[in-house]
């Protein structure tokens, strides 16, 4: 039964790294020709209207928050505003390919934080990964006169602010729904898209673009609910590790609509960041 579980959970977790993947892809094309911020608003508008409607549906949505879970979900959805500002304007002038590369070293860096913040135990051989991750990711960002740029810096910023994000989340009790979470995030991001877009400027709307970004909305809330299944049906360091199949998705997409392809540079980054967080994993397994 654990095998089938595992098995599950590793398909609901590449369903939603596919999910997330193509809804970052719809929304760079849509960046394309509307205003960042007025992309943020509407796929804001659509998002929150979606988890509502699911949660609402499934009776899981609960506005009120009492207790230090009010200071863990206001340190969340500040972050979860913090990144998606970072990386939707990164995404907007980076290729997909290159900014998913970055992103994949977030497993890594939340293990590590963890063990800052929280004190969990690691030990010297996932210490080790972890350091060789980062050295894929200056191999992706490549500091220097000609290879880094201010994009790349908020890369790494998103992955940052997606560390705090996931370290508040891990402080809420279990009295607040995952979909409460998801929700009051959204709008955070949606109400920050409708503030700054009267300075940014509104552009017209056609019917492709609507339709992208309802895509993206649909896409988005599609890989919240995929992960959160994932996670809940198979073990953690067993289903992890197929976040890195994102990086698949990010390839395959930025080829075939832009025509993108990384550098062996950028291979050579990536595939250190997938291989050292994989062995991370792998080694957290073994020890229990």
């Amino acid at each position: 039964m654990a095998v089938s579980d595992n098995l599950r959970g590793a398909l609901l977790m590449m369903a939603a790294m596919a999910a997330f993947t193509l809804s970052d892809a719809m929304m760079k094309a849509v960046t394309e020709t509307l205003p960042l911020y007025q992309a943020i608003f509407l796929r804001g508008l659509l998002t929150v209207s979606g988890l509502a409607a699911i949660g609402w549906a499934r009776g899981g949505l609960r506005l009120r928050v009492a207790g230090p879970d009010t200071r863990a979900l206001a340190l969340r959805t500040l972050a979860e505003v913090a990144a998606a500002v970072f990386f939707l304007t990164a995404l907007m002038h980076m290729p997909l390919a290159n900014l998913s590369a970055i992103m994949q070293s977030l497993p890594l860096a939340v293990t590590l934080a963890a063990a800052l913040v929280f004190g969990d135990v690691i030990g010297w051989r996932r210490l080790a990964a972890i350091g060789v991750g980062f050295v894929g990711v200056l191999l992706v960002i490549r500091p220097g006169p000609e290879g880094f740029d201010l994009w790349s810096v908020l890369g790494v910023a998103s992955v940052l602010t997606v560390v705090v994000r996931d370290l508040a989340t891990r402080r809420l009790s279990a009295d607040v729904p995952s979909v409460t979470a998801a929700f009051y995030a959204a709008a955070s991001v949606m109400v920050l898209g409708a503030v700054v877009t009267p300075f940014q400027g509104w552009g017209p709307l056609a019917l492709p673009q609507v339709g992208l970004l309802a895509g993206s909305a649909v896409a988005v809330i599609g890989g919240y609910l995929f992960i959160i299944m994932a996670m809940r049906v198979g073990e953690v360091a067993v289903v992890t590790p197929f976040r890195y199949t994102s990086l698949l998705w990010a390839v395959g997409l930025g080829w075939a609509i832009w025509g993108d392809l990384p550098d062996a540079l950028t291979l050579a980054g990536a595939g250190l960041v997938v291989g050292s967080g994989v062995y991370a994993f792998a080694r957290q397994r073994r020890r229990g």
